[in-house]
């Protein structure tokens, strides 16, 4: 995350939401001290993307351990196959 004197902030706004639009946040500072942050604006979709595989990892602990391989599952899928 990038750090930036609020002075440079207002002379160069154009320039950070550009960096902010391209993902990048931004912290503004005042004599060294954070007084406020830019960041992207989270689309709807972002936000369902990120809350499914959330949902996917909650669902994947619940699983029981296994002891298959990566061998066993190819074997298994291509089984009866031409």
């Amino acid at each position: 995350m990038k750090e930036v004197p609020a002075t440079e902030a207002k002379a160069h706004l154009a320039r950070l939401l550009g960096d902010v639009e391209r993902g990048e946040a931004i912290t503004i500072t005042r004599h060294g001290k954070a007084i406020a942050r830019l960041v992207p604006v989270e689309t709807d979709a972002a936000a369902q993307r990120r809350e499914a595989v959330e949902a996917l990892r909650r669902w994947r602990r619940t699983l029981p351990p296994s002891d298959l391989t990566i061998v066993d599952i190819l074997s298994a899928r291509d089984e009866g196959r031409k």
